[in-house]
């Protein structure tokens, strides 16, 4: 008998290598189509895992894909767009169509990773579209469950790493939105909430938002990443102005630390107003308990590391 068969999209992500890995273990056929087959390379050592390049999937072609998957997980999001639209096109169209696909192939189990604050009446494009495709989850038909991360942190990330490669080149920092509040959790124990969502009956039409165990300013993470780096930083907080005039010019580099919209979505705390949900028996890592194992003096380097990560518990 053939192993129960699971479609992730963006499994290839910092979150997603988690999630495939756990379902893996866990005795899944996990399916990944990925624009790019060398972007997942790291997966391909994984026998049960299956990486399709599928660069272009039409709706009859997206269907088949989803024939005979006992549930679909939606993982892709952008937090920097290219080109205007492109949260839309991603949060919104893109759902929309898997969504389709899986009611015509009767996936029915549905998971979707959207984001904390996501709002319809939000500050920036990337609430509004995360929000939007929380409308088209509730309203699809299917058995679906929606997960609201805060900032997620561990190995790989581009917050606390983006953040330790910045200071290695200043003394320093000027910051926008240096007050604004996060309640970082760590990626593992997502991806394990979301494992342990997918046969639990009492996640169905469940929204669940995940936090970490502390609440935290962006001045605050980033002295403390400095302080991992073994080096004292002078942070100096902007105003809205100067913080819109930073944010302009960063999105225009490589990588794009911060975009106009990523300080629009910073003008509301990223907190959880809830205990961490009982039903998933997880007690989130804390921040200064991982990150020193990627940050500090003896930092994982193993470009791998998320493939064997091992937080289920």
């Amino acid at each position: 008998m053939s192993a129960p068969r699971i479609v992730v999209f963006g499994g290839g992500g910092f979150l997603g290598s988690r999630l495939v890995t756990a379902l893996a273990d866990l005795g899944y056929r996990v399916i990944v189509p990925t624009r790019r087959r060398d972007h997942v390379r790291h997966l391909l050592v994984l026998p049960s895992i299956e990486v399709l390049e599928t660069p272009d999937l039409d709706d009859a072609q997206l269907e088949r894909l989803l024939e005979g998957a006992i549930a679909v997980y939606f993982l892709v999001g952008i937090l920097h767009e290219r080109r205007p639209g492109d949260s839309e096109r991603v949060h919104v169209t893109l759902l929309g169509r898997v969504l389709a696909a899986a009611r015509r192939a009767q996936v029915g189990r549905l998971l979707h990773v959207s984001a904390l604050r996501a709002d319809a009446e939000g500050p920036s494009e990337y609430l509004r579209s995360k929000a939007q495709g929380e409308a088209l989850v509730r309203g699809s038909g299917l058995a679906w469950t929606i997960f609201q991360p805060s900032v997620m942190f561990g190995p790989g990330d581009r917050f606390l790493g983006l953040f330790a490669k910045l200071l290695k080149w200043t003394l320093v920092v000027p910051l926008a939105a240096a007050e604004t509040r996060f309640q970082p959790i760590y990626v593992a124990d997502v991806a394990t909430c979301l494992a342990r969502a997918l046969h639990d009956g009492r996640t169905l039409g469940q929204t669940y938002p995940l936090c970490g165990p502390k609440i935290y300013s962006l001045r605050e993470i980033v002295r403390y990443v400095a302080e991992l780096s073994g080096g004292r930083r002078w942070i100096i907080g902007l105003g809205a102005s100067l913080g819109a005039i930073q944010a302009a010019i960063f999105e225009l580099l490589p990588g794009s630390l911060l975009t106009r919209d990523n300080l629009r979505s910073m003008q509301r705390d990223n907190v959880c107003e809830c205990a961490f949900p009982a039903v998933f028996a997880v007690e989130p890592a804390s921040l200064e308990s991982i990150a020193p194992t990627y940050l500090g003096p003896g930092a994982v380097t193993d470009p791998y590391f998320a493939t064997r990560e091992k937080r289920l518990r």
